[in-house]
């Protein structure tokens, strides 16, 4: 049986009362704000049709939420008020043309102050936490929040941290007391910073820059208060000693004045007139909402004229002067449905939510990026949930919450899946420097993964090809990305009746001149500029005859450079060339064990277990012996099991340019005496060689003290060895 209407009413009643408790008083909203005011509205809807039901502590009768205990409490000299919402769409008109709300707001302001197109006093709805501020001959003595509208909490010492607020006014001319009221806010750039220091140092963050604003000045230490980065706009002014009057005659020019007294005011606070300025002003900030430094979830319009405001007057507690035009809810809860892994080209793992589809900001969402696995362990997110969506700032929208009272029964923690969704290799957890002592480096696990199957994982050939074709791994002069890029994505090789597109660099060394011709044929297809009939003469097949020399001239290297080409995640062109040294030959590098290979110089614990990884999976061996069948090769050597040279255990940096040696042969002949070339200078730099050019790397050796050779004192000692 349906509810009658006092029992909803009951019932709402109720649930709003707790999210107003949640929000005001623990600071740990358990809905977004679109689902509250859709609950609050159709209580007001209920209380409208049967005004018998309206009860003194209904949520319709408030304006905030209980004074917290933790607080003193403060009688607001005038009460802090709300204002009615308006949610009218200025995409989508009333039947008339027009918008019901915001025209009915304007309408009645006309035909009561019997005026046309009257001026109104427009401003941003930051999405803060409401205060008023108490000043006495210029100084600040009392600040509070908005609380019930008529008493709220003493949170004095918290908001004398706040920068913006200015504890003296400046200039001259202000009454015995004034009362400032305005909105204490979280910039969306500072939000980011703070929360980023809270992942590092494994605190808790904060859910958005609304509930960290709120959150922050209801700390009882106010140091605490200090540390986070509030910000402060003004943008109404009171007389306690004389409620009935106002600060001159318009409340612009009030703003203006207040701006002269050392308060801060939105750049955004403007004036315009009738319902077009209005609807101008809110399509107007609308289209720069996401590029504003802070969050706001709508525009506010007031009568202008403070005279005018008194005549209006006020009904249910709030002004019939002023109305808040609420845009679009930028949080919305939804469902979530699962959690799947995209493989990124260089083969970073990433989660993404799949989510039950639902409008956010205009915008519907049905899938977010998840940042790691950190991140989904934080939250404690589970398939099934109930999760608030965030849309805002940079408009990626972004899961800020699981409601765990919504949470059905049964569901189990996400485990990190131990394989690669495209092709099956093992997907392994990225490990970072914990600490580096004279004893060793201590390592931790960091929150990335990536998959191990780099030579073979579709979702990374491209970037495996390019790497593999580069000058200082294999060389294939001519392969360029568009030509890679082309040879992924088209069906180019016709084999055995069938086509398909390149599917690891062992394919390379098997194309001939009809696939290339091919692959034009379709690049020119897909582009739309495919001539009649495809020419065959040498200017049509010139580069394809030039491709094929570099490749099959690839073939023959060095066993440093293939190991390179391999893209072995954290094995440069310094650690291939130690690991050939070491070994001398691949087989070698291939069945070397963890112990073995952390004995090489320049090979640490994590590199030693990237190898390891990457030559324990079956689709990269499959791709070698593919290679070497195809004929790929390089002269073996004896192993040399020592650091060699005398520049063994030196790091070296070339800047700027060098006029007897290329910035290679340099980097070669240091490497063969044993030294590490680097491309940064850090203390850990032995020495700088620096040509003609030299900018900020010169710089920052002569800051650290670095030794700084020339080129001439270069060519010397490498003429001494």
């Amino acid at each position: 049986m349906p509810a009658t209407p006092a029992q909803r009413a009951a019932q709402l009643r109720a649930e709003l009362a707790e999210h107003n408790y949640r929000y005001h008083v623990l600071d740990d909203p358990s809905i977004p704000d679109a689902d509250y005011d859709a609950l609050l509205r159709e209580l007001i809807a209920i209380e409208t049709a049967h005004p018998d039901l309206i009860a003194e502590d209904s949520p319709t009768q408030r304006v905030g939420a209980a004074v917290s205990r933790d607080f003193a409490e403060v009688v607001h000299d005038i009460p802090m008020l709300s204002l009615a919402n308006a949610f009218d769409d200025v995409n989508a008109p009333d039947d008339a043309g027009r918008y019901a709300d915001i025209a009915d707001f304007v309408r009645r302001i006309e035909t009561t102050l019997v005026v046309s197109a009257p001026e109104f006093s427009v401003e941003p709805k930051l999405d803060g936490l409401a205060i008023s501020l108490r000043y006495d001959d210029g100084v600040f003595v009392r600040g509070a929040t908005r609380g019930d509208g008529s008493k709220g909490e003493d949170v004095t010492p918290n908001l004398r941290t706040i920068k913006a607020i200015p504890l003296r006014l400046r200039g001259s001319g202000w009454p015995a007391q004034l009362e400032v009221r305005g909105e204490v806010y979280m910039p969306r750039a500072a939000f980011e910073a703070y929360n980023a220091r809270a992942r590092d140092s494994g605190d808790k963050v904060l859910a958005n820059p609304r509930n960290g604003a709120a959150g922050s000045l209801r700390q009882k230490d106010p140091q605490e208060t200090a540390r986070r980065p509030l910000a402060f706009y003004a943008y109404a002014v009171h007389l306690p000693a004389t409620p009935e009057q106002n600060l001159g005659e318009r409340h612009s020019a009030a703003l203006a004045q207040l701006r002269e007294w050392g308060f801060p005011v939105s750049p955004e606070v403007s004036t315009t007139r009738g319902l077009d300025g209005l609807i101008a002003y809110y399509r107007r900030i609308g289209a720069k909402r996401d590029s504003l430094p802070y969050d706001i979830d709508g525009v506010v319009y007031k009568l202008d004229d403070y005279a005018g405001q008194r005549v209006m007057g006020f009904v249910s507690r709030a002004p019939r002067w002023a109305i808040a035009h609420k845009y679009p809810a930028q949080e919305q809860s939804t469902e979530l449905l699962g959690i799947d892994i995209q493989i990124g080209r260089t083969g970073a793992a990433t989660p993404v939510a799949r989510l039950k589809p639902v409008q956010v900001g205009g915008v519907t969402v049905s899938n977010v990026t998840l940042h790691n696995a950190d991140q989904i362990e934080r939250l404690d997110m589970r398939i099934g949930d109930s999760v608030i969506v965030r849309r805002a700032g940079d408009v990626i929208p972004e899961i800020v919450k699981v409601v765990l009272e919504r949470r059905p029964a049964g569901t189990q923690p996400w485990q990190f899946p131990e394989q690669c969704p495209v092709c099956r290799s093992a997907l392994v957890r990225v490990q970072k420097v914990k600490k580096q002592t004279k004893a060793g480096i201590e390592y931790e696990e960091g929150v990335a993964w990536v998959c191990s199957g780099g030579l073979f994982c579709p979702a990374q050939r491209k970037e495996a090809i390019f790497h593999f074709a580069a000058r200082r791994a294999m060389d294939i002069e001519g392969l360029g990305g568009e030509i890679i890029d082309d040879m992924v994505e088209l069906p180019f090789l016709r084999r055995d009746g069938a086509a398909r597109a390149l599917a690891s660099p062992a394919d390379l060394y098997n194309l001939q001149q009809d696939d290339l011709t091919e692959l034009r044929r379709l690049a020119q297809e897909r582009d739309g500029s495919v001539p009649e009939t495809v020419k065959k003469g040498k200017v049509a097949t010139r580069w394809a005859d030039n491709l094929l020399e570099a490749i099959a001239a690839s073939k023959s290297t060095v066993l440093e450079r293939f190991l390179f080409a391999l893209g072995i995640r954290d094995v440069g062109e310094s650690t291939a060339k130690a690991l050939a040294r070491w070994f001398g030959s691949l087989e070698g590098v291939m069945t070397a064990d963890a112990d073995e290979l952390r004995r090489i110089p320049d090979v640490g614990p994590v590199v030693a277990g990237r190898i390891g990884t990457f030559f324990a999976q079956p689709h990269n061996l499959e791709v070698i012996a593919a290679l070497r069948a195809a004929g790929v090769h390089w002269p073996e050597a004896e192993p040399q099991r020592v650091p060699l040279g005398v520049l063994a255990g030196k790091t070296v940096v070339l800047t700027g340019s060098l006029e007897q040696l290329s910035r290679d042969e340099a980097k070669d002949r240091l490497e063969a005496l044993g030294a590490k070339v680097s491309g940064s200078v850090s203390k850990k730099t032995d020495f700088v060689v620096a040509g003609p050019g030299a900018g900020s790397k010169l710089e920052k050796a002569t800051e650290l003290g670095i030794e700084v050779w020339d080129e001439e004192r270069l060519l010397a000692f490498l003429a001494e060895q």
